[in-house]
């Protein structure tokens, strides 16, 4: 399976695959220093990340810690089908602390395209029961700093991170 955008860029399931290892191993290493999910509910996070971008109905990832129901530290994964400027970053630099009462919350926002018979379709093969939110997502008590990107092609996800 293919997918195309206008006539330069062009990316595969092969190249989503990449950016989803990395996108899912700053999941577990994020789980790992907050202790505040385990690694295999980081990794059925990044399982059900991926199947929605093959199909093309993921648009963002946003990740944040929580503790006593306060921000402390957040990332946005953005989707683009367009990457050419972007540079493959390595994951990391993601050792986040581990915080008395934490959790981690996660939201997806999707694409137009994720409508009722895609999600009845495409719910079999998630290991989430992911269900409707509306938390505010704009982190204004935290400070924007430094991106990465993951690329392959021209398949990538820009994250942003976010922190007090």
């Amino acid at each position: 399976m293919s997918y195309t955008y206008a006539s330069t860029e062009t990316y595969s399931v092969a190249d989503i695959e990449i950016v989803m290892r990395r996108v899912t191993a700053d999941l577990v290493m994020i789980a790992s220093s907050t202790k505040a999910i385990t690694e295999a509910k980081a990794r059925d996070w990044g399982h059900d990340i991926e199947v929605l971008a093959k199909y093309g109905y993921l648009k963002t990832v946003d990740l944040t810690l929580l503790s006593f129901g306060v921000e402390r530290k957040a990332i946005r994964f953005e989707v683009s089908t367009a990457s050419g400027e972007m540079m493959m970053s390595r994951p990391g630099g993601v050792m986040w602390p581990q915080l008395p009462s934490s959790e981690l919350r996660i939201v997806l926002s999707y694409t137009q395209a994720y409508d009722d018979a895609a999600r009845g379709k495409i719910s079999p093969r998630l290991k989430v029961n992911w269900v409707p939110s509306k938390v505010d997502l704009s982190h204004s008590t935290l400070t924007a700093s430094a991106n990465r990107d993951y690329v392959s092609n021209g398949y990538g996800m820009q994250r942003k991170d976010f922190s007090l």
